[in-house]
């Protein structure tokens, strides 16, 4: 392949193809007729000389080769689009895709309301989720995996400050809360406030996106020379929900989740016997973003979800 001969344009068909996992769709968001899509990938093909994309019982599906071009090409005309996009953005008539990372609760706690002031909006905004993985989303912020990560990440706000105006990344506080210990109602230990020792003789469901069977609840353990037993680590919030309705086990959850869990009836609460910190919510992204009219308009979406929900809470 002659990249020098390359026509860009192709790239725009074949990610929006990925995207919308069909022909007809990718057509219609790119206000092209479907023969006009079909050729552009044809002379994709052409050129890359090898086939990126085959038939599908609904649509069409990438070949191994497609897949793993896609996020390269994805994450190059993110860039370019971040670079080269004019000042506004209306989010009644581009279709944009925005990619996100964060935890079950964080979802949970977010996205219904985001969508219904989506809705509201008129928007016709497309967003993608990600597990999170663990609570350093630098590398795929980096590589343009995703637009935004939000969640409670400490260890890189610290990175962030230390690195001062030269720090690839920037961030804004969402809100804070709290974690708290949960239980199934009727657990021996419901019935009482919780006390450390009690606390940590229990066994433990430990919330870990890593799978690192060490948490902050248990570093603030440690700083007082004190563990305690986790028997399962799980990488969902509402996971070691479900598993402590339905055992002895005890787990760490945000607060405010509780209510999202569908469990309330049959979990019970009680104050964590050990200070892990503050608890904050926020969104982080890439410098490169800084320009861009669309990412700007949806930090602000980000925000006024946010401090909606703290005026209800």
């Amino acid at each position: 392949m002659n990249f020098r001969t390359l026509d860009l344009n192709l790239l725009r068909v074949f990610d929006a193809v990925m995207a919308e996992g069909s022909i007809t769709r990718a057509a219609e968001r790119l206000a092209m007729t479907q023969p006009a899509v079909s050729n552009a990938l044809k002379r994709l093909r052409d050129s890359v000389g090898e086939d990126l994309l085959t038939r599908a019982a609904r649509g069409v599906a990438p070949t191994a080769f497609g897949e793993a071009l896609w996020p390269q090409v994805r994450s190059a005309l993110g860039q370019l689009r971040t670079a080269l996009e004019p000042g506004d953005f209306d989010p009644t008539v581009d279709a944009r895709v925005f990619r996100l990372t964060m935890a079950d609760a964080m979802a949970a706690f977010l996205l219904p309301a985001l969508m219904a002031r989506f809705a509201a909006l008129g928007a016709r905004c497309q967003i993608e989720v990600r597990p999170l993985l663990d609570r350093d989303p630098r590398e795929l912020l980096a590589h343009g995996d995703i637009d935004v990560a939000l969640g409670h990440f400490p260890e890189v706000l610290a990175a962030l400050a230390a690195q001062g105006r030269v720090a690839p990344l920037r961030h804004r506080r969402l809100g804070e809360g709290r974690y708290v210990c949960v239980m199934r109602a009727g657990h021996p230990l419901a019935g009482a406030p919780l006390t450390l020792a009690a606390f940590c003789a229990a066994e433990h469901v430990l919330v870990s996106f890593s799978g690192r069977p060490h948490g902050f609840v248990d570093q603030a353990l440690a700083a007082q020379q004190l563990g305690r037993r986790v028997v399962l680590t799980v990488n969902q919030f509402f996971t070691a929900a479900q598993v402590v309705a339905r055992s002895d086990l005890l787990t760490v959850l945000p607060e405010g989740f509780l209510p999202l869990t569908g469990l309330e009836e049959r979990l019970v609460m009680r104050e964590l016997p050990v200070e892990p910190g503050t608890v904050y919510a926020d969104a982080i992204w890439h410098v490169r973003h800084d320009r861009s009219a669309a990412h700007q308009w949806l930090l602000a979406q980000f925000a006024e979800v946010s401090a909606a929900a703290a005026t209800t809470a």
